[in-house]
């Protein structure tokens, strides 16, 4: 079970965490879940970037600690020797990417210092809590939240990592 992790670093901000601490916590969810082998881009930012994907895809117009966009297999045409197309059914073939993760590092920062949390481990959340959304799992109502904060609290709690909706 091993995240094979793109980073990108795409801000002038320091104190990010290193490579091999953001794969460790990508390989705490993929173990948890069962998964094998995906790979995952992590960038990170700043305000003005998130901001603009934010609106971009979210049609909120103010940056965001994490953004997760899944992979998405586009369609995919074959060409016989006539020219004719035809869509490739590609059901039965399984992809290692997982998608991508932007997480802005300012506002990372400023979200533990306001939550009275350890950088580290609200970075770790942050990375969690993006990876189960690239996985599908989300928290529009109340059960899936439940589901989803509560899958959070297990793998976090694995990573030595207190409860990040405690008192908050």
């Amino acid at each position: 079970m091993t995240a094979l992790l793109d980073l990108q670093i795409a801000t002038e901000y320091n104190n990010i965490p290193d490579e091999s601490t953001l794969a460790s916590w990508l390989n705490a969810v993929l173990a948890e879940l069962n998964i094998q082998d995906k790979e995952v881009t992590i960038r990170v930012v700043d305000e003005a970037e998130s901001q603009q994907l934010n609106y971009q895809y979210r049609s909120k117009n103010s940056p965001t600690n994490v953004l997760s966009f899944p992979f998405e297999m586009p369609d995919l045409l074959a060409f016989d020797e006539d020219g004719e197309s035809s869509a490739i059914d590609l059901a039965e073939t399984e992809f290692n990417l997982l998608g991508d993760l932007v997480i802005c590092a300012p506002i990372v920062a400023d979200e533990a210092k306001q939550q009275n949390k350890i950088l580290t481990h609200h970075w770790a959340h942050m990375v969690v809590h993006g990876t189960l959304h690239l996985l599908g799992y989300d928290h529009i109502n109340d059960d899936e939240a439940e589901h989803m904060e509560s899958l959070e609290r297990k793998i976090l709690q694995q990573l030595s990592i207190d409860d990040p909706y405690q008192n908050h």
